[in-house]
This record gives C-alpha cells, structure tokens and sequence, in this order.
C-alpha cells in the first residue's frame, strides 16, 4: 500500500491526514512528498505542532468510512436496512438476498478496513515521534500523547474485530515492512485489544493535569488525562464483557464515567462539521426518505417495541412504503438529525447496560435490575417487573440493548457473542444472517 501526507483543513486548523492509496494491504511503502513534512521527517523528530497535528489527523481519519461500517453491522443486525440507487450490494449482499455473498473486494469490506488501520498507522507514527522528538515535552506531557494514540488505536481495533470477528485482526503492524500474522480468533484479537488499552491507561495514569494536544468536540469533558482516562476504562469495560469478563467489567466500570443516575448521553463522539474544508456526517439523510436515498428501520423493531417506549423516536413513519429490492420499510431512521450531528463512540446508557450484564452474570440481579430499571425509566416504561433468573434478566438486558442503543453498531456484534444469530429476524426466507467479514482479497494472508 501506497501513502503520502496531505494538508486538509479541520474545524479551522490544519492537520495532516495519513492517506494511503491503492490496495487495501497494511503493508505500506514510504514515499517521500516535498511539500509537506515526511512520517520519516515526523517519527525522527517531531515538533509538537506536528505531534498535535498527527493527533488531529487520527481523530479526522476516524471519520473515513464509518458510514460503511456502521451500515455494514446494521444491517446484517437488521436494525436498520440502507437504500441507494448508487449500489444494490446494500440490499443484496448484506442482507444475503438469495445467493448473495460477502465479497472479500468490495467497498464495503475493503473501504473500513483500510480507513481503520490509516488511524492504527497514525498512532504508529505518534508512538515512534514521542520515543524521538527533540521538541519541550515533560515525561507527562509525552504520556498525555501515548495514552491518546493507543485507546484511538483501540478503538479502531475494535471496530475491525467487530467486522472479521473469527477470521481475525492484524494487531501488529508497528513495522509496514514486516507485519504480523493474522490472529486466529475474536477473543485472541479482544485480548490484544484489551492490553493495548491497559497500556494507554497506564500512561494516562502518568500524564499530568492537561494535555497539549487538542481533541476534537466530540470530547468535550473528555479532555484531560484523567478525564480521557474514564473514556479508555469505558471501552475497556465493553471489551471485557465481549471476553466474558464480568467482574473486570465492573471493576472498568468502577474508573470509568459510568453514572448509574448520570445523563445516558454522557459520553464520547465522532464530531462532524458542514464548516469549510471539514467531514459531514453521511448518515443523516434528509427526510422524507427516498427508495434512491435512505437509511430505514427493519419493522420488526418498531412493531416488536412496547407502543410507549420513547426510544422509537429514533425513527419517523411514512406512510408510503419505502420499497428497494426485497426489502421494505414504513420508518425512516432518525437518530442522526443534520450532517453535523456526532455519532456516539460510547455513552453512559451502554455502561448502564454493561452493568446490568455484568450484575447479572454474577449473580447480583439486585443490582442488574437497579440498572434495567433506570434504562426503562428513561424510556418511559414502568419498571421491570418479570422473573429475575439469570436466563430471564439476560433476555431482558437484550431487549434494553436492541432499542437503547439501536443503530449504534451493537446489536449484529450482541447476538453473535451470546449465540443468538439465529433469533434475528429477517424480512424475507432466502435471506441470510453473515456470521463475518472475510479478510480483504488484497491484505497479505
């Protein structure tokens, strides 16, 4: 894989954006652009401008294709189908339409993918810069960037296991001339996750009172080592209950911004911008919907849904049916209102819900159905009032799960880690339900 630097401009300043070029393979040659600093020039000896700069550039790149992402998981966990007269494959090969496939070489495979590991590759270059630089910087000050450049990593990691799960990561890719093998599992790539995050933490432990860097919006409150600390231990906590980990869960929990009677939309996002030279949200799309443009809930989620819950919300109904292929739908999503609206990373109504798991699995259903309750008291239903079994608070902690955080990229990730793929509903029988992504035709096996 091809790359070079170039200068893009974001919320008024200029930041450097890793761009690679060609196939999707993390295996990146250097080229060496005249105009604008080189990753040599930078991890040899970096001033801090150019250290804030990379950093910016991470959180810009997160932006890259994750509207193919979260639309990738959404619809095969049929919470939402996408519609566009720009490519059937939506409505095709993700929902595995007839004799539809995943393709190992297409833009939705391909595009996350290779988006994901450009951030990944950023940090590389934060990491090598802060062993180097030359540049002011305490050893806190130093920290601050490591503990940033690692959980931004984490994350993307984390969105690149939830695609392949089994057919596992590229996790070490430190040297683009000499990358490490693919691992063999979800949980051997989650295990790597989590370490890398307990490293980012440790270094956000040792890293002062204020950053010197700049994030962007969508972290505001998240913007010192300490507080940006409770973001890594909240991503932390959701991994550890991917691994089945549930007293590490809550001990994350514990150090995280977790708030049992806190906002449910505390929490960290992607920002977006409409401004001059900066990245809209591709997900919001204008009502009314469109058969050539839309993004739709599967029915089943609002007709399966208690008629007094405040969550549906989240959708707008039409009464002219939006028909494209095989699929239809009355109901436009509606969680993201304008192209600058963020998109959540992770917010305090997932924590609630990974306590509830978390209680339950460890038998405190006293305190996961404190946590159940709180949810559904936001959601304007009475309290839960059913057995309070480990089987039946585990249904329930699905269902919250389904509407609390519908169209957040959870639900297709949920059903595959608890063993039930085979109870999401699909709209047709010649329908598929995809347990993974392939690895990308071109990435080195």
């Amino acid at each position: 894989m091809k790359n070079k630097w170039i200068k893009l401009t974001t919320a008024g300043f200029g930041i450097f954006a890793f761009i690679l070029a060609g196939s999707s393979s993390c295996n990146i040659d250097k080229q060496t652009d005249l105009n604008f600093p080189s990753v040599d020039g930078i991890e040899t000896n970096a001033s801090i401008s150019e250290l804030n700069n990379v950093i910016t550039g991470m959180l810009a790149g997160m932006r890259n294709s994750f509207d193919t992402y979260n639309d990738d998981v959404s619809i095969i966990g049929r919470d939402y189908y996408r519609f566009t007269s720009a490519d059937p494959r939506f409505v095709q090969d993700l929902p595995g339409t007839q004799e539809s496939t995943i393709d190992n070489n297409t833009f939705y495979t391909v595009n996350p993918w290779t988006n994901f590991y450009r951030v990944i590759r950023n940090g590389w270059v934060v990491r090598h810069a802060i062993a180097n630089t030359s540049a002011p910087l305490t050893d806190e000050q130093k920290n601050g960037y490591l503990g940033v450049a690692k959980t931004i990593q984490a994350l993307e990691f984390i969105y690149i296991s939830n695609m392949t799960y089994d057919n596992g990561i590229r996790f070490e890719v430190e040297d683009p001339d000499n990358l490490g093998p693919l691992t063999t599992s979800w949980q051997e790539s989650l295990s790597d996750i989590a370490g890398l995050l307990d490293e980012a933490n440790n270094d956000l432990m040792n890293a002062g009172d204020e950053f010197v860097l700049q994030l962007s919006s969508g972290f505001a409150g998240f913007d010192t080592p300490a507080s940006f600390a409770t973001f890594n231990r909240a991503l932390k906590a959701r991994i550890d209950l991917y691994r089945t980990n549930y007293s590490d869960a809550l001990a994350d929990l514990n150090t995280s911004f977790y708030n049992l009677n806190g906002d449910l939309n505390t929490g960290c996002y992607i920002a977006y911008s409409t401004g001059s030279g900066d990245f809209a949200n591709n997900l919001f799309v204008p009502l009314p919907n469109t058969p050539a443009d839309a993004r739709v809930a599967q029915n089943l989620w609002v007709q399966q849904a208690d008629t007094d819950d405040l969550r549906l919300s989240k959708v707008v109904f039409d009464s002219a049916t939006i028909v494209q292929g095989e699929l239809s739908s009355n109901y436009a999503v509606n969680i993201w209102t304008s192209q600058n609206a963020p998109v959540s990373i992770i917010r305090n109504e997932e924590l609630l819900l990974i306590a509830a798991e978390a209680y339950n699995e460890t038998a405190n259903s006293a305190s996961a159905v404190e946590c159940i309750n709180k949810i559904r008291e936001a959601a304007g239903l009475t309290d839960y009032a059913g057995p309070t079994d480990v089987a039946s608070l585990r249904d329930e902690i699905v269902t919250q799960r389904r509407y609390s955080l519908f169209g957040e990229g959870h639900r297709w990730v949920d059903m595959r880690r608890l063993n039930r793929l085979d109870q999401i509903q699909t709209d047709n029988p010649d329908e598929d339900v995809w347990l993974e992504f392939p690895i990308p035709a071109s990435e080195p096996q």
